[in-house]
């Protein structure tokens, strides 16, 4: 299992709020039955690679279907073979540390 972080930034919308494009992205996420995780400036998914990358892929073009003409689009993947990674069990990975 992989996990992707996302954040788009549309560009030239004339303002400088992203919630109504953030919130379409929401809803593609939330619409596709992975585990995610919204945060202030990024979405967390996890899921199958192949999955993720098609989820982007939707996710990057939701601001261009709402009109806006240039679109910036940051991606990380952890793609961890050796063992299942979830965005719960990092989280608590580094809490038993502390």
């Amino acid at each position: 299992m992989a996990m992707l972080e996302i954040t788009i930034i549309p560009l030239g919308t004339g303002t400088t709020s992203a919630s109504e494009f953030v919130a379409e992205a929401y809803r593609i996420i939330r619409d596709s039955g992975l585990k995610f995780e919204l945060t202030p400036t990024a979405t967390v998914i996890e899921g199958d690679i192949d999955r993720l990358f098609d989820i982007a892929r939707k996710v990057h073009e939701s601001p261009f279907n709402q009109g806006v003409k240039r679109v910036v689009t940051v991606i990380k993947i952890d793609d961890r073979r050796d063992k299942e990674i979830t965005i719960e069990g990092k989280k608590q990975s580094v809490l038993r540390k502390v």
